[in-house]
């Protein structure tokens, strides 16, 4: 069967290349480094029978026009730019694995929460504009942490926020009784949680039940001194409500690695200095790249009915 990579990042590792090649002598790959989309992307996988995608989206317009598509491999974590009905509908198989990137995104957690606590983007645009003076922050340890979320990623910033000492809440729409259990993790509903946490940190798939989850009434609810985290998705933070909740001095910080649009517009938002963002590098170690390339490559051989992942996207 013929295989055609879309995504740029995957086709520009030699160590992917080379696993697809071994298995997929004729592999087609993006050097060109197009961004597909629409007509492009069904011009680009015509003909073919396996595909490994990663941002593009993948709906029922596009399966349409690809009768010859069979299966897809996914190169990343997230489903939200597939859609899975449609895949059902037109006969088309997936490939994919949750949470091989967790480690890589939950360590970025941590230095997001760490720099934010010690006001370390504040302190550092001090000292860019000659200023020099202690600035006072806080402590991780020994702070409450809201997790919304609790998957792949979730589980694993529980894990790491043990020697910290923590006291860790979370709300998801799932229950892992013998997980919080083990963990000392107390579930709330997200109301409470955003009310008491000193830091929160999101870890939701972006579909049409979390769009904006935290809107400006929720935002409402959080402490002044508390931070805010995602390296989820773009679109479920309101982000004028957050960036006025900044503005204002009603949050203490926030760390964002995705937005609603990207890049950003907003270059007055990314410039303040109690906001600390990253161009959705969350899972962008070269660890976790290649455990994602070669879970899609594995993916394209091992492929299931996509409805059967709907269940474990937590």
């Amino acid at each position: 069967m013929r295989v055609a990579v879309t995504s740029r990042s995957f086709s520009k590792h030699p160590v992917l290349r080379k696993e697809l090649l071994c298995r997929y002598p004729d592999a087609k790959f993006n050097d060109e480094g197009l961004s597909l989309s629409g007509d492009s992307l069904v011009s680009y996988l015509d003909g073919y029978e396996k595909a490994i995608t990663a941002l593009e989206t993948i709906d029922d317009a596009t399966l349409s026009q690809l009768p010859d598509l069979k299966v897809i491999g996914k190169y990343g974590v997230g489903l939200d730019m597939i859609d899975l009905h449609a895949m059902e509908k037109r006969g088309v198989k997936l490939g994919w694995t949750g949470g091989v990137n967790k480690r890589s995104v939950s360590e970025l957690v941590i230095s997001f929460a760490t720099a934010l606590l010690h006001r370390t983007v504040f302190a550092n645009a001090e000292v860019r504009n000659g200023k020099w003076y202690q600035v006072k922050g806080r402590q991780l340890s020994k702070c409450i942490v809201g997790i919304v979320g609790c998957g792949h990623i979730g589980k694993d910033v529980v894990k790491l926020l043990k020697p910290f000492g923590c006291k860790v809440l979370s709300h998801d729409i799932l229950d892992f009784p013998e997980f919080y259990r083990e963990n000392s993790v107390e579930a709330v509903d997200l109301e409470e949680l955003l009310k008491c946490s000193d830091v929160i940190t999101l870890h939701l798939p972006l579909d049409d039940s979390t769009v904006n989850i935290l809107n400006r009434d929720r935002l409402n609810l959080i402490r002044e001194d508390a931070v805010l985290i995602n390296l989820a998705r773009g679109g479920l933070i309101d982000e004028g409500a957050l960036k006025q909740r900044l503005v204002t001095g009603k949050l203490a910080g926030a760390a964002l690695d995705v937005f609603a649009e990207e890049p950003p517009n907003d270059l007055e938002f990314s410039k303040l200095d109690n906001v600390l963002v990253t161009p959705h590098i969350g899972g962008s170690t070269e660890e976790a790249v290649l455990a994602m390339g070669m879970a899609a490559i594995k993916g394209l051989d091992d492929p299931q009915d996509p409805l059967d992942f709907i269940k474990k996207l937590v």
